[in-house]
């Protein structure tokens, strides 16, 4: 049964040094490729501006900027700022790339104001954080369509906000009640990062990490493969059966989270370069659409490219078209979009 919250009264957090909580926190960094990391365009650009006129301008990492510097000459009207009033991300791109920034942030003066406004009529006493949190995204994003907010890069432009129940659903398919949910990296032959969650009556009781579980895991081979069978016996000895685990090697994972690749994820649990145990029916699901996503899309283009072979074309759009339909029992399916897909929109440079 859903309950009505996501994370409970009482939750608690445990097992977290400040190490901990840094190589986790550094897992879902932005980054660009190796090559390009070390000269990426680096923090944001937050403007305020109103009647097309820029009234403040703010790098996160330099701090305030003249507003002076980015305006047209005396008698016209800033063309940037004309342009962030009118809702055209495109001089955010062009402001954010004069100043070395990888993001930028415009609104129209008031415009926070009117964010709480909107947010005061709607929210009630019983909301909880899942439900207050989606109800600012989704605030947010209609200022963004009114012209009032404007962001570049529109990452997650096309991905649609989530109701709270469909979050309750997906994480109630994820990790059963009772149970829990990990994440285990390795690095160098020990354990770099772990995260566990329980789920109790419906709704996460705890959030874990590594500290308390390494006097359990004792001296490890160096085989991450072997290793990670350790860390599950010591996570259900000291908080639950685990619903969901999904363990791997730390550069491995972190050259997944912006593999854009089809089918990267599927061939790297086929290969054991990651693996998922247990595996819930709607990450398996998840995995094998996607990994028949991308067989049928090369058999396609076989057939387009050999002559005898093009009259199979419309049965393999057919075979596509059933895939898309199996969908809605996956991860994909109950968000209403692709979770990997919305994660290397945020992360990858």
């Amino acid at each position: 049964m859903l309950r009505a919250t996501v994370l409970t009264a009482d939750i608690r957090f445990e097992g977290w040094t400040t190490e901990d909580w840094t190589r986790f926190l550094r897992l879902w960094q932005p980054r660009a490729t190796p090559e390009c990391e070390g000269t990426r365009p680096r923090g944001g650009i937050i403007v305020v501006h109103e009647d097309g006129q820029t009234l403040k301008l703010l790098h996160t990492r330099h701090g305030r900027i003249d507003p002076a510097s980015t305006l047209a000459p005396p008698g016209q009207t800033d063309a940037r700022a004309l342009a962030l009033r009118t809702g055209q991300p495109s001089a955010l791109g062009q402001l954010a790339r004069a100043h070395n920034a990888s993001w930028a942030f415009g609104m129209r003066l008031g415009a926070l104001d009117e964010v709480m406004e909107r947010f005061g009529e709607r929210a009630r006493r019983g909301d909880d954080l899942t439900t207050q949190s989606l109800m600012l995204v989704g605030i947010v994003r209609e200022l963004i369509a009114e012209g009032v907010i404007a962001t570049w890069p529109q990452r997650l432009r096309g991905f649609p906000v989530p109701t709270p129940h469909v979050v309750r659903r997906t994480l109630d398919s994820v990790c059963p009640d009772g149970r829990a949910m990990a994440l285990g990296l390795f690095d160098g032959g020990g354990l770099h990062v772990a995260f566990i969650a329980r789920c109790r009556d419906g709704a996460l009781d705890l959030i874990a990490g590594p500290e308390d579980l390494r006097p359990a895991l004792g001296l490890l081979s160096g085989d991450w493969r072997r290793d990670y069978r350790h860390l599950v016996r010591a996570i259900e000895d000291r908080y639950a059966s685990l619903g969901f685990g999904c363990f791997a090697e730390l550069g491995r994972f972190r050259a997944l989270q912006t593999d854009s690749h089809p089918g990267a994820w599927t061939r790297a649990v086929a290969v054991r370069d990651v693996l998922i145990s247990p595996m819930p029916t709607a990450v398996g699901l998840a995995l094998g659409v996607d990994g028949v996503r991308y067989a049928l899309r090369g058999l396609r283009t076989l057939t387009e490219r050999i002559v005898p072979f093009a009259a199979l074309g419309p049965f393999v759009d057919g075979a596509r078209v059933r895939i898309a339909k199996a969908t809605g029992r996956d991860l994909h399916g109950m968000l209403g979009f692709d979770p990997l897909a919305a994660l290397r929109a945020l992360l990858k440079r």
